[in-house]
């Protein structure tokens, strides 16, 4: 599901003739990524945004656009898709260009001491700073490994949910025992417009990893006969006519049964992967970042890491932390691209006129 967005500022054609002098490159365009936008552009430092994603938003838009996020400072809740529209919105006086569909293959420090900077569709840059805000890192799915199998993908096997519509009225046997797991199999047995034909879930023992609220609420519904859970493990499946119309599950007694289904869904959770970004000579510890608290510099001046991708003591993986730590990165970054000013002072969008002017909004009148 991809947010609203204004297409003229979105760029995914990659086509320039000569590298793209700016401010900063943004790698990232999820929540953090978003919002180092609206600080950098506060300090009136042009952004460029590049993901690998067809659309801005991250891992809420990818993964969870429906679900609820209710610890967003003065918003009590919001879905995924709310907030990146929110935050789109929020950008909109910086004119911010996207780069979509393509990732940062190679980030190369320049004798100016700026930045050579090209992606995956030879899309080029000259930047004076860069922000790594690629959330985990490349994200990928753990699969489920059954001979066979793949071939099936995105057209009876998924492994995420993009669009709940697509799956009701539907037989459904979802794997997994986390929470994504568990929320879609609640999602798709209760009342509504997304409610599936049946739901079976299977996961390989009677403990779960998920909200225990949502395993009560799954147990319950067994027990109403709106669903079905087994223990067990998926082997292999039967197909007739090039589709799949059942999976072999071996239960914990040792024996295989055929369960009949429609579609297939595996929620083993996300294997993060750095990708190029561990060939970019910066310090990782645990496949993070480090960076520092004053400045959220990496190992190397001039790169910046905010959100989810890096890592130091204290750091906690919240959406309201990734956006702390752009603003002061921001600040570290004006010093660089505009030394002639010195110091950068702090002024409030409350009260400054100029930052009025940045944003394109009148000056308020106070008695």
């Amino acid at each position: 599901m991809q947010p609203n967005a204004n297409p003229e500022v979105i760029d995914t054609a990659g086509a320039h003739e000569g590298p793209i002098e700016t401010d900063a490159v943004i790698i990232g365009a999820g929540p953090v990524g978003l919002f180092q936008v609206f600080e950098l552009g506060l300090l009136e430092l042009k952004a460029h945004v590049i993901d690998s994603l067809a659309y801005p938003g991250g891992q809420p838009i990818e993964l969870y656009p429906d679900k609820p996020i209710y610890d967003i400072p003065a918003i009590p809740v919001c879905t995924g898709k709310e907030l990146t529209d929110a935050l789109m919105k929020q950008i909109e006086p910086f004119g911010a260009t996207f780069h979509l569909g393509q990732t940062v293959d190679v980030v190369r420090k320049q004798e100016d001491g700026r930045f050579f900077v090209e992606t995956s569709k030879g899309t080029r840059f000259l930047t004076k700073t860069i922000f790594i805000a690629a959330g985990v890192g490349a994200f990928e799915p753990r699969r489920l490994r059954v001979e066979g199998l793949d071939a099936f993908e995105d057209q009876q096997l998924f492994y995420r949910v993009k669009n709940p519509a697509d799956f009701a009225g539907k037989n459904l046997l979802i794997v997994g025992g986390g929470d994504s797991a568990l929320d879609w199999t609640l999602n798709f047995a209760a009342e509504g417009p997304n409610k599936a034909e049946s739901v079976i879930l299977v996961h390989r023992r009677d403990g779960f990893k998920a909200a225990p609220a949502s395993v009560a609420k799954m147990h319950e519904l067994c027990e109403q006969y709106e669903m079905q859970f087994i223990v067990g493990q998926v082997t292999g499946y039967e197909e007739r006519e090039g589709r799949m119309v059942g999976a072999k599950v071996t239960g914990a007694d040792g024996v295989t049964r055929v369960v009949p289904m429609d579609l297939l869904l595996v929620f083993f959770g996300l294997s993060p992967k750095l990708g190029p970004i561990a060939d970019w000579g910066l310090a990782i510890e645990r496949k993070q970042l480090v960076v520092d608290t004053e400045k959220f510099s990496t190992s190397v001046p001039g790169i910046f890491a905010v959100g989810d991708i890096n890592t130091y003591p204290g750091k906690k993986k919240l959406i309201l932390s990734g956006f702390h730590e752009c603003a002061l990165a921001a600040f570290a970054a004006a010093a660089i691209v505009f030394p002639e000013k010195g110091k950068i002072h702090l002024q409030y969008t409350t009260t400054s006129p100029k930052l009025h002017k940045v944003l394109g909004v009148e000056s308020p009148v106070f008695d």
